[in-house]
Order: structure tokens, then C-alpha cells, then sequence
């Protein structure tokens, strides 16, 4: 390890942040036991409005409907430090003291974990003798895996200011596939643009012993799957990442009836906003077989969250401040994943990072979004360390 101001700083921080393991692992845990879905997040976020405000700090609420946004320092430059608060619709499985007490909602991404080390975060930082050349502003964001049919929570705190003036943002995703530790810190884009489809495929009812007097709408259906098959395969530039997936199909209701209609969803993935809207023109161009065999269809297309774009810049303090930190050897390599992370938008303000840590608990399937979900709890001070030092970092970084 080198012993340059900043690194000895670090290891002091991560020491700091051992020394909170236990408290870090407790508000985890009372988050766990009672998760709250998105822009529900009332008792989640004034627990959290009530721990910074006993650390003296400026804190707001009701930012993006149900958002915490608290401050550290002042002037620029500005560095934010994002975790999410919300859960998911899931019945928990786990048989473990802190487990979820609300039906049928769990904390099954670690969403609960992300605001826990971020308190843990602002401890350290709060607690430092000297004030951060700059501000560093923490936000504690709702509704992270849906929208409110609009938007979602990162574009909501957005709307009421939350990144106004930040220079750079960053935050951290646990994984529960990564061996307890491991950090991934890419550049360039590590989540994909998430849109949804849903389409209408119109035809004309009649006897099912005489289709000859219809038009079934479920062989259109059968020439625009394959159509739409064909759609990453011929369409899109092989070397563009792209995802096309057809995720319900409904139609007819009954066994010798042609039905009027058939109905199909699913989702579109990308990561730069050229193929993402080629997916669109070419999705709607397979649709359209429908009419030259005689029917008809509507097409809707939801857009979700962007591709999130990580900055080789803040990627490259972030791995500088691991590197001082942490064991060696606790960088990993991991492809992008066509996943969705609202996150993306905050990114879309102002250069930004998000890293992946490890936290794989057993050797029991325990993947996201899923009843068994859980964590490794001894990584989490390493996460509230690797935040605290890396936006330190890019303060002084910015006043350089």
C-alpha cells in the first residue's frame, strides 16, 4: 500500500467504518424488517431523516415525494452520494431474526443495505475534524424499481433539485452473486435502457371450424413473433448490445372460437440511444405484417430508465481509493449487464459512477429479486468507506 496522505486517510476511514460494522448491520436489519415499496417510503426515510439530524446536519424531506437530501460542507466543488430506499412486492422466504414483517413486501435488491452504508457514510464523514474541501450531498432516493407511472425516483428528485450544481455523483449496488467483497468498478455503460412494449394485434372473430370467414389474429400472431425474432438477429448492428424479449402473449378464450385479438408484451434493451430507437422502428416494421395479411395492430412503447454511463474519470478515483483500502485483488472484472438502474438519470446531470460489491452470503441461491434474497453483512463498511474516500477524493480532486 502506498502511504500518501490520501491512502493513510482512507485506511483510517475504513477503520472508522469497522468500528460502525455493528451499527450499520442494525439499521440494515430494521430496514429489512420493515420495507416499504416505492414513494411509500414514510417511516424508512424519517429513520433516516432523524440519524442525520442528530449528526448536526442540514437535512430535507419530501424531496422527490418521499426523498432525504442532507448535506455536508460547503461551496464547491459539489460531490453527491445516491442510495435507494424502496422494496419490492415479495413474499420473504428467509428464516432469519430480521426477517421482513410486512406481507408480501421485501428488501429482495438491498436497497435496505445501500442506505444503511450510506448512513454509515455520512458517521465517518460527519465526524471528520476537518470539513471536506467542498460539499458533499447525500441523497436518499424513493422508488427506485418502479415509476409512479411517470417517473421515477431519481427523475422525481431531480425535478425538486436534488443534483442542482453537483459536479459529480456516485453510488453502489450490492451483488449477491459476487464472492463477499469483490468490487466491480467499470467504465462506459453498465445497465442498459429499459423500454416496454405492449401490442395489439387486431384480426376479425369467427367459428373456429371456419376461419376462412375471420382473420385469426393468432396466426398474425405467430408471423410477427418470428418477425420480431429476427429483429437482433437482422436488424441491429452485431456488435451493438440489444435485447428484444417477448414476455406475455394472451388471446382467445375458447377452444373453438377465433378470437378478435391477441395481446403480447415485452421488453426492449440497449445502451446507446441509436439502437434504442431502432429497436423501436424495426419492432413496429414487424407488427406491420400483420396488415398485408389482413389485420391490423397498435403499438405502444414505454420509456423506461436510460443505459447507465460510468465516467472513466470517477471510475478511475474510485479504484485509486479501493486500491489504498482494500486487499489487493478486490477488483473483479464483470461484463454490463441489460439490466435497468434508475440511477442512469443522475448520471445524465453530471459525470458519475456506480460500483458493484460482493455480498454473496452462502452457497445457497440467493438471486435478486427473489424470496431467498440476502447478504454477507461483514462487507458493509467497506461499501460506506469506499464512498466516504471517493467523493473526499473527487472534492479535492475538483479544487485541484
Amino acid at each position: 500500500m502506498t502511504s500518501s496522505p490520501a491512502a493513510v486517510r482512507g485506511r483510517r476511514i475504513l477503520q472508522e467504518a469497522n468500528a460502525l460494522s455493528g451499527q450499520i448491520t442494525a439499521w440494515r436489519r430494521d430496514f429489512h424488517m420493515h420495507p416499504e415499496l416505492g414513494f411509500q417510503e414514510i417511516r424508512t426515510s424519517g429513520k433516516v431523516a432523524e440519524e442525520l439530524r442528530a449528526l448536526g446536519l442540514e437535512t430535507a424531506t419530501g424531496i422527490g415525494k418521499t426523498g432525504v437530501v442532507a448535506v455536508i460542507g460547503e461551496g464547491g466543488p459539489v460531490v453527491a452520494i445516491r442510495a435507494d430506499m424502496d422494496a419490492l412486492p415479495i413474499q420473504e422466504k428467509n428464516d432469519v431474526p430480521y426477517a421482513s414483517q410486512t406481507p408480501n413486501v421485501m428488501h429482495a435488491c438491498g436497497h435496505d443495505s445501500h442506505t444503511a452504508m450510506l448512513l454509515g457514510a455520512a458517521h465517518i464523514l460527519a465526524a471528520m475534524p476537518d470539513r471536506p474541501p467542498g460539499e458533499i450531498r447525500l441523497l436518499f432516493q424513493p422508488c427506485e424499481e418502479t415509476d409512479d407511472g411517470e417517473k421515477s425516483g431519481a427523475e422525481r428528485m431531480i425535478d425538486d433539485g436534488a443534483l442542482d450544481g453537483v459536479d459529480h455523483v456516485i453510488a453502489l449496488h450490492v451483488s449477491s452473486e459476487l464472492t463477499a467483497g469483490e468490487l466491480v468498478i467499470e467504465d462506459g455503460y453498465i445497465t442498459a435502457n429499459t423500454d416496454n412494449f405492449y401490442a395489439v394485434i387486431r384480426g376479425a372473430g369467427a367459428h373456429g371450424a371456419h376461419p376462412d370467414l375471420g382473420v385469426d389474429p393468432i396466426y398474425l400472431l405467430g408471423q410477427v413473433i418470428n418477425a420480431i425474432q429476427g429483429i437482433r438477429s437482422r436488424r441491429i448492428d452485431p456488435i451493438r448490445p440489444a435485447v428484444v424479449t417477448i414476455g406475455t402473449v394472451h388471446a382467445g378464450l375458447g377452444e373453438n372460437v377465433i378470437p378478435d385479438e391477441a395481446r403480447l408484451t415485452g421488453t426492449l434493451r440497449s445502451y446507446d440511444d441509436e439502437t434504442r430507437e431502432k429497436l423501436i422502428v424495426e419492432l413496429d416494421r414487424a407488427l406491420s405484417v400483420t396488415r398485408a395479411l389482413g389485420g391490423d395492430y397498435e403499438l405502444r412503447v414505454h420509456k423506461g430508465c436510460p443505459s447507465t454511463f460510468n465516467d472513466s474519470g470517477v471510475t478511475q478515483v474510485m479504484r485509486s481509493a479501493a486500491a489504498d483500502m482494500l486487499p489487493a485483488g478486490s477488483i473483479v472484472r464483470q461484463p454490463a449487464s441489460m439490466g435497468g438502474e434508475d440511477f442512469s438519470w443522475m448520471t445524465r446531470r453530471a459525470p458519475g459512477a456506480m460500483f458493484l460489491l460482493g455480498a454473496k452470503r452462502d452457497e445457497v441461491s440467493r438471486p435478486h429479486h427473489n424470496p431467498l434474497f440476502d447478504l454477507d453483512e461483514s462487507v458493509f463498511p467497506s461499501g460506506a468507506a469506499l464512498l466516504a474516500e471517493t467523493a473526499l477524493r473527487l472534492l479535492e480532486q475538483g479544487k485541484a
